[in-house]
């Protein structure tokens, strides 16, 4: 079958999905598009469809496949590397995220509640006695989750702009592939380094914790750990430091809704997820190989063939979600697949709802006057990145 459109797709509102997301759902569902490295592969875009296939074995999560689909030009591949969590399948993946699924229960989340809390408050003081505008990526967004997951792990947030410099790399589609594979040993060896200096003396944290563990159960590999450390680093703050920016502005562009929840921050939770619904910034990181077989909504899809299972199409699929491309905070739906579903579902969900709860309950408390100093037009929306979101959000007060 010949492939109709390229991907990825660029969204031309960014409070839509691409015009052909919903051409492809309501048309042709399951159908073949062509991929940057000039391959093709299966997009899947029915909520229920999507939902089928990242809950079925033999759609295989191993990116080191050779016939895994490449979402960015060059590939992405290293036969070798230390394999994290989201790129096992069975029987690998259970014990690798049962490791360290005990750090992100709702338990320890409520615990790291009170610090959470206090660093928003610390970085929203910092917006205040700053220059008006300000940028709330730089005083808010970025600071808040990228503090937090320090912590967790044990990282210095000295190195913080370390991180981030070399995420923007990994993320970003125009990055070449020597650049992106320069980005990802730079974190990696830091990581490495840092996790070794931690050997002798395991702290109370994260990397600490989980050292004395897999001694303890006799399967601890240093870069097995680092493995691990840097899918937490990048996801623990790239996805929500983005979710901040944008759900600020769908706030502010509906202030009906931002009342509603300054009036009841028993909504917040709500809110947050049909924020993760409506924005839904990972898109295809739910990117599989089929190993067997399958038919899927009708469609055969053979072993050896690359599927996308689109979330952003599926959360705005109207068969799942009334009047599916409204954004309504008191929806109540927590069946949305922004965290992916099955087996790969997103580990640190909990404190992705958590960090997005008391950021938006604190911050329009705190600046109740908020506003943006810049046209939505004229907004630096990601359209060049895996992961969507904002560069810069000029506000003021």
């Amino acid at each position: 079958m010949t492939a109709v459109h390229e991907f990825p797709m660029t969204r031309t509102c960014p409070f839509a999905p691409p015009a052909a997301y919903e051409e492809i759902r309501e048309k042709d569902p399951i159908t073949r598009v062509g991929l940057p490295d000039g391959g093709q592969a299966w997009v899947v875009t029915r909520h229920e469809d999507v939902r089928t296939v990242l809950n079925d074995r033999r759609f295989s999560a191993d990116r080191q496949h050779p016939d895994f689909p490449q979402l960015v030009k060059g590939g992405f591949r290293r036969q070798g590397d230390e394999r994290t969590m989201i790129t096992m399948d069975a029987p690998e993946h259970g014990p690798a995220r049962k490791a360290v699924l005990g750090e992100f229960t709702v338990r320890r989340m409520e615990a790291l509640r009170p610090r959470i809390q206090e660093i928003v408050d610390e970085q929203i003081d910092a917006l205040l006695a700053g220059p008006k505008p300000g940028d709330l990526v730089e005083a808010l967004s970025l600071p808040v989750p990228s503090l937090v997951i320090c912590e967790m792990l044990g990282v210095p947030y000295a190195e913080h702009d370390f991180f981030q410099t070399h995420t923007a790399k990994l993320i970003k589609r125009s990055t070449t592939p020597e650049e992106r594979r320069a980005a990802f040993d730079m974190i990696r060896g830091y990581l490495e380094e840092l996790i070794a200096e931690k050997e002798e003396n395991p702290p109370d944290d994260l990397l600490g914790r989980q050292i004395v563990k897999l001694r303890e159960d006799g399967t601890y590999r240093r870069a097995s750990l680092a493995a691990t450390g840097f899918l937490l680093l990048v996801a623990g703050h790239e996805t929500t430091a983005n979710m901040i920016s944008l759900s600020t502005v769908a706030f502010l562009r509906n202030p009906e809704q931002l009342a509603a929840i300054k009036a009841d921050p028993g909504k917040t939770l709500d809110a947050v997820e049909e924020m993760l619904r409506y924005w839904t910034i990972v898109d295809a990181a739910t990117a599989r190989l089929c190993v067997e077989d399958v038919e899927v909504g009708g469609q055969l899809i053979r072993a050896g063939e690359g599927v996308l299972a689109l979330g952003y199409a599926a959360n705005r699929d109207p068969r799942a979600f009334e009047n599916a491309d409204e954004l309504d905070i008191e929806r109540g739906a927590r069946h949305h697949v922004a965290f992916g579903f099955g087996p790969h579902q997103c580990l640190g969900q909990n404190l992705a709802r958590m960090e997005l709860q008391i950021v938006f309950d604190t911050l329009f408390r705190r600046v109740p006057t908020l506003e943006l100093a810049a046209d939505v037009d004229d907004l630096p929306f990601k359209d060049d990145a895996n992961i969507y979101g904002l560069y810069r959000l000029p506000v003021t007060w």
